[in-house]
């Protein structure tokens, strides 16, 4: 069940993954008070033009066993919500 949530959220710490470790992903975020930790060993990156803007969305494994969608747009963290 898909639960929809688009909330500005705070990305507290990141990994590196991919050739060179160049491709950046959120370890955790704060979100409503809660911390919500990502395991290197899951994610999936998309990136998205809009012209000259970059928009990238993450699909991240949390520990809980939810898949939760993030937008990042700048500096600017979206939680989009839960798959």
């Amino acid at each position: 069940m898909t639960q929809v949530i688009n909330t500005e959220v705070n990305v507290n710490s990141f990994y590196f993954r991919g050739r060179h470790g160049m491709k950046t992903f959120p370890r955790q975020i704060e979100w409503d008070n809660n911390f919500i930790t990502f395991g290197e060993e899951v994610g999936l990156r998309y990136l998205i033009h809009r012209g000259k803007e970059l928009v990238q969305l993450f699909d991240m494994n949390g520990a809980d066993g939810l898949t939760y969608r993030l937008r990042q747009e700048g500096n600017r963290w979206t939680l989009v919500g839960t798959l």
